[in-house]
């Protein structure tokens, strides 16, 4: 895995992310893949369709990296949260952390992720999008507070992540899983089969 936008061999597989927690679920793919981190300004109106918001914000960073690697294929992926209509994005700060988890406690809200596939050589276009549903236990300032220490969450969509203490915070889930932590792996397994990248 690489970090660097140095010259790749044609077909390889790039991720389009800096994010470890994706770095580590398709490493469990076992497939080989390297990172090409996309030097993009996301989209991140609150307000703005969660599901528009990640799919967008997908095909932003696979596309800025597509066209550096033509001969590549190219991952990107985005997650938000979703409540009231209004997107969770990553907490500017452990004040708005705090906020978020007083407004998702014993409430039930959906995980986005938009997926996209490219290959501009090959003139692929894949987008695909994924959801999940987490429900909140009602949790008080105390344990806010616990939480917030353990668990670093100004990189996480929502203030949290369900990989980390999660027994802290969590009574539910349905849907993928590995979708709410940041990379649907199932979807992505399918993906990539499909296109012959995993036997």
């Amino acid at each position: 895995m690489s970090g660097k936008s140095e010259s790749l061999a044609a077909g390889s597989l790039i991720l389009a992310s800096a994010s470890p927690r994706r770095r580590e679920l398709l490493a469990s793919l076992g497939v080989a893949f390297h990172i090409v981190t996309a030097d993009v300004v996301e989209h991140e109106d609150p307000s703005t369709d969660s599901r528009e918001m990640v799919a967008h914000n997908a095909a932003l960073k696979a596309d800025w990296v597509a066209n550096r690697h033509p001969e590549c294929w190219v991952l990107g992926a985005d997650t938000t949260v979703f409540l009231d209509d209004h997107a969770l994005n990553k907490p500017a700060d452990l004040l708005e952390a705090r906020t978020m988890l007083r407004r998702l406690s014993g409430r039930t809200h959906t995980v986005f992720t938009g997926l996209a596939i490219r290959h501009f050589v090959k003139k692929v276009r894949l987008d695909r999008g994924v959801s999940s549903t987490v429900r909140f236990k009602e949790i008080d300032e105390e344990t806010i507070t616990t939480y917030l220490n353990r668990v670093h969450t100004l990189d996480k969509a929502g203030g949290y992540a369900i990989q980390e203490e999660g027994e802290l915070i969590i009574a539910a889930q349905e849907g993928s899983f590995f979708n709410i932590v940041g990379l649907p792996i199932e979807e992505t397994k399918q993906i990539l089969t499909e296109l012959g990248l995993l036997a």
